[in-house]
C-alpha cells in the first residue's frame, strides 16, 4: 500500500495498522474481553446461612463459565474447601474492572450479604488498565495508584463519572468487608501467558493491592507470582496448554492448576482464614513460597 497516496487522517490509521500488534495499534492481537450479561451465567447454588461463606470477587480470570472453553480459577476451588464447612460463592464476572464492579452496585450485592466471619477474596486488574475515556476500555478503566484524586468521565450517553483510582476501590472494598466482621484477601492478577516468561506481569496492579492491604489491615496474596513460579517449574511448554485463547483465559486444566495456586497462595498466609475448612485434597497442596 501507498501510505502517502492517503489522506492524513487515513494515512495515521494506515500507520497503525502497519504497526501490526504494536503498544499504540487500536488492532493489536488481544483476547476478546466481553463484558458479559450475568443472566447468561448459571446461578449460584442457595447457601446454608447457619454456614460462613467464601465470597470470590472478580473478572473473568476468576468466572468465565465456560464460554468458548474459558473457565476461572474461581470456579475450580471449591475442591480444596469442605463446603458442609463453608458455602463457596463465586460472585466474579467476566469483562469488570474494580471500577464497574463497584458502579454496576455489585458490590453492595456482595457486601449486603456479608456476616462475621466470612471470607472475601478478591481479584480485579486486567480490565483496569487503559485510559480513562478511551471508547476501546468499555468504560471500565480505573484511575492509576491508591490516592484520593478522580478524574471525570463523559460516558456513551452524555453522563458524567468521577473515576477513582484502582486504590480506592479495592480499599473500599476491604473496608466494607472488615466492617461486617468479615476477612478481606486481596490477589494480584492471574499472570498473561505472554508475560510471565518475560519479566513481572501485572507489577504496579501488585503494588498498589499490597499498599492497599497494609493500610487496611488485609490479607494480600501476590498471587501473579504464585501462578508464574507454579509455571516456571513445570515449565512453558506445558503452562502454554492451560490457556483457551491468546494467553488471558484459562481453559480448565488451567482453571484449576491455578485454583491450587490460590491455595497454595493462602497457605502461606499466616494463620490464614481457610484453614479450618480445607478439604483433604486442600490440606495436601504445599504452601507457596
Amino acid at each position: 500500500m501507498n501510505f502517502l497516496r492517503l489522506p492524513r487522517p487515513l494515512l495515521v490509521l494506515a500507520f497503525l495498522f502497519s504497526l501490526g500488534g504494536g503498544a499504540f495499534s487500536p488492532l493489536r492481537a488481544e483476547d476478546d474481553r466481553p463484558v458479559v450479561d450475568p443472566s447468561k451465567l448459571p446461578k449460584e447454588r442457595e447457601v446454608n446461612k447457619d454456614l460462613p461463606t467464601l465470597f470470590i470477587v472478580g473478572d473473568s480470570t476468576v468466572r468465565s463459565g465456560g464460554s468458548n472453553g474459558c473457565w476461572g480459577w474461581g470456579e475450580r476451588i471449591a475442591p480444596y474447601l469442605e463446603t458442609k464447612k463453608i458455602n463457596v460463592v463465586n460472585e466474579a464476572l467476566g469483562g469488570r474492572s474494580s471500577r464497574t464492579y463497584e458502579t454496576e452496585g455489585r458490590w453492595d450485592r456482595v457486601a449486603a450479604r456479608l456476616k462475621k466471619g466470612d471470607v472475601v477474596i478478591i481479584q480485579f486488574g486486567h480490565n483496569d488498565g487503559g485510559r480513562i475515556g478511551d471508547p476501546a476500555s468499555k468504560g471500565r478503566a480505573s484511575g492509576k495508584g491508591t490516592g484520593p484524586e478522580t478524574v471525570e468521565d463523559t460516558k456513551a450517553d452524555g453522563s458524567k463519572e468521577l473515576v477513582h483510582t484502582f486504590g480506592w476501590y479495592m480499599a473500599k472494598f476491604v473496608t466494607e468487608t472488615k466492617s461486617k466482621g468479615a476477612t478481606p484477601i486481596l490477589c494480584s492478577p492471574v499472570p498473561h501467558k505472554q508475560s510471565w516468561q518475560k519479566g513481572r506481569d501485572f507489577a504496579s496492579f501488585a503494588q498498589w493491592d499490597e499498599e492497599v492491604a497494609k493500610a487496611g489491615g488485609a490479607l494480600y496474596v501476590d498471587l501473579t507470582l504464585v501462578v508464574t513460579n507454579a509455571y516456571k517449574k513445570i515449565g512453558a511448554d506445558k503452562a502454554d496448554t492451560f490457556f483457551a485463547d491468546k494467553g488471558t483465559h484459562t481453559n480448565d486444566e488451567g482453571a484449576k492448576f491455578n485454583a491450587e495456586c490460590v491455595v497454595a497462595g493462602l497457605k502461606s498466609l499466616p494463620n490464614h482464614p481457610l484453614a479450618p475448612f480445607l478439604s483433604e485434597k486442600g490440606k495436601a497442596v504445599p504452601a507457596a513460597k
